[in-house]
C-alpha cells in the first residue's frame, strides 16, 4: 500500500512546462471552479471565476458535456456523477477506502459516531471515506474535500513525517493565506495561529501515535485520529479519525472513552493491509481514443480534443494500475505516446500527478479528487435520476416517475408498497400527476411488478423478471396505462424501477412497448451508469 506523502504545490503560471497542454489546463481550472461553487455555475459566473473567455468556457463546458462530465442546463453548467469516474480512478488505485471502509464504518456503527478516512495531500490533509451518522447534528465532510493540516485531528500526525521542504511550504502557505480562505470546506480562520503551536503539537503527535482536534475548525467540533501505517514501509497511509460535538463529547471524553476503541480499529486495519494480496488489475478504458476522434469528427470546432484526451489518461489508472508507466498510459487509453506525454507533465504541473523517477512511472495524487468529487458525493438516487426522466417525458410526451420499494404502512397488512421518489410530469392537458412521496401497493402498478422479487406471469405467460419489463393495462385505474423497466446498482441489484404513465388513448398496449420501452431502456441505462459512478466509493441514497 503505498503511503500518502505530502510534495510542493504547483510552481507558478510563469513556469509552466513548455510541453504542457494549455487546453487541458484551462479544462481543469473550469472543473475546480464548478466544484468550489457546489458543483453548479452559471457560465457567465465560470468565466468570471476562471478569467477565461466566455467562448473558452462554452467550447470547455461543450466538451465536458460530450463526455457526460457536466450538463448544460439553460445557462448552467451542472457537474453530473460520471464526472466521479476521475476520483474513483484514484481512489480505486489507492486501494485504501476498498480495504478499510468496512473497518471504518463498523466503528461508526459501535460508537454512534462519524468516522471517517483521510490522506495527506500536500500540506492538508483530504477525506478520502465518510461513515456518517444521520442526526439532526451531524459533523462530517466530504469525501475530497481538503483542510488544511493544522486546523484537524489528522494534520499534525502527516506532519510529524514532514521533511524541511513541507515545513517551508506550509509556513509559506500560512504567510500568504493566514485565514485558510484558500480552504472552502472550513470556515476562515478568526484568530490567527499561535507561533509554534502546530510544530507542537506535531511532535506530541509523533510521540503519543495520536492527536486530537478541540474546536480548531469550528466551536463545538472535537475529533480524535489515530495513524494507520503501511506494514512495508512503517509510514502513515492514512489517518483514522472519529468526530463529534461538545454536547455529546469533549476533546478529553474522546481520548479517554473512544480512543482506545479507534485504536483496536486501526489495529485491525493494519492487519487488513497487511493481508492483503497484489491486486489484479482489471481491464483499462479502451475505445477512448476512437470516441475522441469520432466526437471531433461531429461537433468540429466545439469539441476541444486535447481536453477530451487529457482527461481520459485520469482514468488509465485505477485498481491494480497504480503505478504506470508511459507505454502503459498510452497502451491504455489508445493515445499516442507524445500525446500521452504531454498529458502526463501537464497534470505534474497542476499537482494531479506525481512521477516516480527511478521506477520511471506516474501514479494519481489526492489532489484529483478536487475535480468535482465532493459535491457530487453526497448525491441522492432522486438527483440522479432527475434531469433523465425530464429528458425522457420531454422525448415521448409522456409523464415518467421513479420508485423504490418500501415496507407497508403501520396497521396495513397489504404488503409491500412503491414510493415515488422523482417525477416529470407531462405538459398534456390530461396527463398522469402522481406526487412525490405517494405509496401505492406494490402488486398494484406496473413500478411495483419490476420491484418485487421475480413475480410470474399469469397463464403460464412470461415472468415480468424475464421479460425486463412490466405493463399494466388499465388494471389499476381506468384509462390508465403504465411500463416500467427495473434500475440497477452497480452490484447489478435492482434498487428502484422508472415508468412511464399515460392515458389509454394516447398509445395502445403494442404501441407502448414498440415505442415507449426503447426510450424507458435508454433511460434507465444512463441513471445506472451515473449511478454506478456515483456508488463506486460513496453510499447514494435511494430517497
Amino acid at each position: 500500500m503505498p503511503a500518502e506523502t505530502t510534495t510542493p504545490p504547483p510552481v507558478p503560471e510563469s513556469a509552466v512546462p513548455a510541453e504542457a497542454v494549455a487546453p487541458l489546463i484551462r479544462g481543469v481550472r473550469v472543473l475546480r471552479e464548478l466544484t468550489e461553487a457546489g458543483g453548479t455555475l452559471s457560465l457567465s459566473g465560470l468565466e468570471r471565476a476562471t478569467g477565461l473567455a466566455r467562448s473558452t468556457v462554452d467550447r470547455i463546458t461543450a466538451t465536458l458535456a460530450r463526455m457526460g462530465y457536466v450538463r448544460l442546463d439553460g445557462r448552467d453548467a451542472v457537474a453530473t456523477p460520471r464526472l466521479m469516474e476521475l476520483g474513483n480512478a484514484y481512489l480505486a488505485a489507492l486501494r485504501l477506502p476498498a480495504l478499510l471502509s468496512s473497518r471504518a464504518d463498523a466503528l461508526a456503527d459501535e460508537l454512534d459516531e462519524s468516522v471517517s478516512l483521510a490522506v495527506a495531500d500536500r500540506d492538508g490533509i483530504r477525506f478520502i471515506h465518510q461513515a456518517t451518522r444521520r442526526r439532526a447534528m451531524s459533523l462530517s465532510f466530504r469525501i475530497g474535500d481538503l483542510l488544511p493540516a493544522e486546523r484537524t485531528a489528522p494534520g499534525p500526525l502527516f506532519a510529524s513525517e514532514w521533511t524541511d521542504d513541507d515545513w517551508r511550504t506550509w509556513r509559506e502557505r500560512r504567510a500568504t493565506d493566514p485565514e485558510n480562505r484558500g480552504f472552502p470546506a472550513v470556515p476562515p480562520r478568526e484568530l490567527p495561529l499561535p507561533e509554534g503551536e502546530f510544530e507542537t503539537r506535531a511532535a506530541q503527535a509523533g510521540r503519543n501515535g495520536w492527536a486530537l482536534d478541540d474546536q480548531l475548525i469550528e466551536p463545538g467540533l472535537v475529533a480524535v485520529s489515530v495513524p494507520v501505517r503501511d506494514p512495508r514501509t512503517g509510514r502513515i497511509a492514512c489517518v483514522a479519525n472519529v468526530v463529534s460535538h461538545t454536547s455529546r463529547h469533549t476533546a478529553a471524553d474522546l481520548r479517554d472513552t473512544l480512543l482506545p476503541r479507534l485504536r483496536a480499529t486501526v489495529a485491525g486495519m493494519e492487519r487488513e493491509l497487511a493481508a492483503a494480496p497484489e491486486p489484479d488489475p482489471g481491464p483499462p478504458p479502451s475505445g477512448s481514443a476512437a470516441w475522441i476522434g469520432a466526437s471531433k469528427n461531429e461537433l468540429g470546432r466545439e469539441f476541444i480534443e486535447s481536453l477530451a484526451r487529457g482527461l481520459t489518461v485520469l482514468t488509465a489508472f485505477g485498481e491494480g494500475r497504480a503505478a504506470l508507466t508511459l507505454t502503459d498510459v498510452a497502451r491504455a487509453t489508445g493515445l499516442a505516446r507524445a500525446t500521452a506525454r504531454r498529458a502526463l507533465i501537464t497534470y505534474e504541473h497542476l499537482g494531479l500527478v506525481r512521477g516516480q523517477p527511478e521506477s520511471r512511472t506516474f501514479g494519481l495524487t489526492p489532489r484529483v479528487l478536487s475535480l468535482g468529487f465532493p459535491p457530487l458525493s453526497r448525491t441522492t438516487l432522486p438527483r440522479i435520476a432527475a434531469p433523465h426522466l425530464a429528458d425522457l417525458s420531454a422525448r415521448v410526451g409522456e409523464s415518467t416517475a421513479l420508485a423504490i420499494l418500501v415496507p407497508s404502512g403501520p396497521g396495513t397488512d397489504s404488503g409491500p408498497e412503491i414510493q415515488y421518489t422523482a417525477r416529470a410530469v407531462s405538459p398534456r392537458i390530461m396527463g398522469v400527476d402522481i406526487r412525490v412521496g405517494t405509496r401505492l401497493p406494490a402488486s398494484a402498478t406496473s413500478l411495483g411488478r419490476v420491484l418485487l422479487p421475480d413475480p410470474e406471469g399469469a397463464a403460464g405467460s412470461e415472468s415480468v423478471r424475464t421479460r425486463g419489463y412490466a405493463l399494466l393495462d388499465e388494471d389499476w385505474e381506468d384509462g390508465l396505462r403504465t411500463i416500467a423497466v427495473p434500475l440497477h446498482d452497480r452490484t447489478g441489484r435492482v434498487v428502484a424501477a422508472v415508468n412511464v404513465a399515460l392515458h389509454a388513448a394516447g398509445r395502445t398496449a403494442a404501441e407502448c412497448v414498440e415505442e415507449l420501452l426503447p426510450e424507458l431502456r435508454l433511460t434507465a441505462a444512463r441513471i445506472e451508469g451515473e449511478l454506478r459512478a456515483a456508488g463506486h466509493f460513496t453510499r447514494v441514497p435511494l430517497l
